[in-house]
């Protein structure tokens, strides 16, 4: 059968047509059947398939990541006993409430011992409360040469309580060098403040979600 013959064939008249022509044309119209059954019928299947690969990728970076952490426990336990022990030393650093009048004197005499003249050292009405400790600003004005001013700020920096500088200017008149500054000290809460901490942290989760 040649290629006029097939340009012969008549679509109305399939019954007649040569054996080889229907046969193509059957396996033709069976191959539709199936893509177009495959594509209603496993469409779905595809989709599923598709997010379980997805999911598979997902727990496979989950067990390398938990994998990773399970190999490096003993590192974790070492660095958090370091942070411990780093945030213990920290933590000495801090005055309780007894031993902020002592410290307040060491500030006040880091400056006489330097020299220089104190012509306002005046704490806060109030101190600020944080989580776990307590900031008292401190607004001090003093008067002095350059050199004992740096030395004084020297001094303050290795007392053996933390104590910082801030916001601080320097004008000269004439001469005589003035320091405005705000030294900040702290002091860990006891543990009744600890408590007041606490439950004002939770009244006001309580009254937020109230809201909601």
């Amino acid at each position: 059968m040649n290629l006029d013959d097939i340009r012969r064939l008549n679509i109305r008249e399939v019954g007649s047509w040569p054996l080889l022509p229907r046969v193509v044309v059957l396996g033709v119209i069976f191959i539709v059947i199936i893509l177009v059954g495959a594509w209603f019928d496993w469409k779905d299947r595809y989709e599923e398939l598709d997010v379980a690969r997805q999911e598979e990728t997902k727990l496979k970076e989950q067990y390398t990541t938990k994998k990773a952490k399970a190999i490096n426990y003993d590192i974790y336990v070492q660095q958090l006993k370091e942070i411990e022990q780093s945030f213990g030393a920290l933590l000495k650093q801090l005055p309780n409430k007894a031993e902020m009048d002592a410290l307040l004197t060491d500030i006040n005499q880091a400056g006489l011992g330097r020299g220089l003249q104190f012509e306002l050292f005046k704490p806060a009405a109030q101190e600020r409360m944080a989580d776990f400790y307590a900031e008292l600003p401190i607004a001090v004005r003093i008067t002095g040469n350059y050199h004992d001013m740096g030395a004084f700020a020297s001094d303050v920096a290795q007392l053996p309580r933390i104590v910082t500088l801030n916001d601080v200017s320097i004008t000269n008149d004439k001469g005589v060098l003035t320091m405005d500054a705000v030294a900040k000290t702290f002091r860990y809460l006891d543990e009744d403040e600890l408590a007041k901490q606490r439950k004002a942290a939770k009244d006001a989760k309580d009254k937020e979600k109230g809201k909601k």
